[in-house]
């Protein structure tokens, strides 16, 4: 089975994001407020990047002939914590989840199965990237500002900041 209708990110495309440290540059000292607050920018920046490549890349796909006019969509779900996700739904919205590609596979043309193998399996994937930029952006976030507190108390406790010692 050939894929037709649609193409999968290529790694040029992920080249063509913001040139940012190798995860090798995530296991630093990070011995600043500031090193952890720039840390944390870069994943919100990266974050972004692959929301708008799943947007206008594969939804925009997705929402093309002949995905169009299949009974269950892909869609980009916005979440309270102002991430957001590639969901599979119905077209009417009352149902969402993984378990609706599950069984669109099972009643289209058997021309469509592997195109919507590569549609679940980019999905997957960027999911996954977005997730763990969110998690490490929140985390270094927090951490910049344990160091803040750190060093406010620091400084709090130098002999130049008390009259006693």
């Amino acid at each position: 089975m050939t894929q037709q209708n649609f193409f999968p990110l290529e790694q040029s495309v992920f080249q063509n994001l913001e040139h940012a440290p190798s995860l090798k540059g995530f296991i630093l000292p990070f011995k600043s407020k500031r090193a952890m607050s720039d840390f944390g920018q870069m994943c919100l920046s990266l974050r972004t990047q692959l929301i708008h490549l799943a947007e206008f890349n594969i939804l925009a796909q997705t929402k093309s002939y002949p995905f169009a006019i299949l009974p269950v969509q892909l869609a980009l779900q916005t979440t309270g914590a102002g991430t957001a996700f590639l969901r599979w739904r119905t077209m009417d919205r009352s149902k969402m989840g993984v378990w609706l590609w599950q069984e669109l596979l099972n009643k289209v043309p058997i021309h469509l199965i592997a195109d919507l193998y590569a549609i679940e399996k980019q999905r997957i994937t960027l999911n996954m990237q977005i997730s763990l930029l969110h998690t490490m952006m929140r985390q270094a976030n927090e951490c910049a500002l344990k160091m803040e507190q750190a060093q406010q108390c620091y400084e709090a406790r130098l002999p130049q900041n008390k009259e006693n010692t």
